[in-house]
């Protein structure tokens, strides 16, 4: 049972909370090839397919995307790029943009990076502070795709991702907040 960290919303922006899944059955970048990749965003969309009522969205792969999408999508700070360098020395960028995308919501309180960096990362965020209703909502999403898709975990590590400060339970949590005299 998580309070509202802001109950006034004096402080707090936006509330983020994200996680990221490898699937079981794919290595991780150094490894993959284009046709991983491919299968991957396949079987991930059809898993996505499956959410329903506020979390059902649409799925933007990356390769032939429209203009207009990518601009709104970066302006709203919400599209991964091919831009680090430590991601493209690992071999995270092979084969770009090829079996890439992102997922959200309409109200885009939901996201899903699909070949990103891990292979999935899955985001609830809002508005205000309400810790409670971001993590529901990222738990109910991750609940129903594990319907459809299996996750890479092992005993004494938890979830796998090819981030290593990822291992574990994978996520993080974390707000954007207006500081008095700091923040405009």
């Amino acid at each position: 049972n998580f309070p509202n960290l802001d109950p006034s919303g004096t402080h707090i922006v936006s509330t983020r909370v994200r996680v990221g899944r490898s699937h079981d059955s794919y290595g991780f970048p150094p490894v993959l090839t284009k046709e991983d990749r491919v299968n991957m965003e396949k079987v991930t969309v059809e898993a996505l397919k499956s959410l329903d009522g506020k979390l059902k969205g649409e799925y933007f792969p990356l390769l032939g995307m429209d203009k207009a999408t990518e601009k709104q999508l970066v302006e709203d700070h919400f599209l991964f790029k091919d831009d680090d360098r430590f991601l493209r020395e690992a071999s995270g960028y092979e084969d770009w943009p090829v079996g890439r995308g992102i997922f959200h919501t309409p109200d885009k309180k939901f996201l899903v990076w699909v070949n990103e960096e891990d292979h999935l990362r899955l985001i609830s965020m809002q508005k205000g502070g309400d810790l409670a209703q971001v993590y529901l909502r990222l738990v109910k999403a991750i609940k129903t795709m594990e319907k459809k898709l299996s996750f890479a975990k092992k005993k004494g590590l938890g979830y796998l991702t090819f981030c290593p400060t990822n291992l574990g339970t994978a996520l993080r949590a974390s707000v954007h907040m207006k500081i008095p005299k700091v923040a405009a």
